[in-house]
């Protein structure tokens, strides 16, 4: 079983139910015929996704997630960086909970993972879609 982890740098939040939030993200994966050999969750800072932003990705702005495949061909070995604090804000400005802003961005990560984009418009839908649909079946899971 592939590893995953979670890791908490500045403490700001609590993430529940990681064993079944696991067991679901290898199951994405799973369904998209993709090969997990690890993945790795740093839950961060603005400022330090910002640097991070800046100094691989030559973007100046704040953003709410980065993914990196580090994998080879076919074995998907990731990092994904979340800004907990750029996820409180979106959860706001999106109406809904910071609970369900987190999982979405949880899963939008593992969806970049198995090579689905978001730059253009209609790639942007299709991401969407698939989010929603991700959320909706995580938490009907009991």
């Amino acid at each position: 079983m592939a590893p995953i982890h979670f890791f908490f740098p500045y403490r700001n939040f609590a993430l529940i139910r990681r064993t079944k939030l696991k067991s679901f993200i290898r199951d994405i994966f799973k369904n998209e015929n993709k090969t997990l050999v690890s993945l790795r969750y740093v839950f961060c800072t603005d400022a330090y996704l910002l640097e991070i932003n800046r100094q691989y990705l030559q973007h100046d702005y704040y953003t709410d997630i980065i993914t990196f495949e580090l994998g080879e061909a076919g074995k998907i070995d990731g990092e994904i960086y979340i800004s907990a604090e750029r996820v409180k804000e979106n959860a706001q400005l999106m109406h809904t909970s910071f609970n369900k802003e987190l999982h979405r961005v949880i899963f939008h990560g593992v969806l970049h993972l198995c090579g689905y984009k978001d730059k253009l418009k209609n790639d942007k839908f299709e991401m969407r879609a698939k989010e929603d649909r991700l959320l909706q079946l995580y938490f009907d899971i009991k």
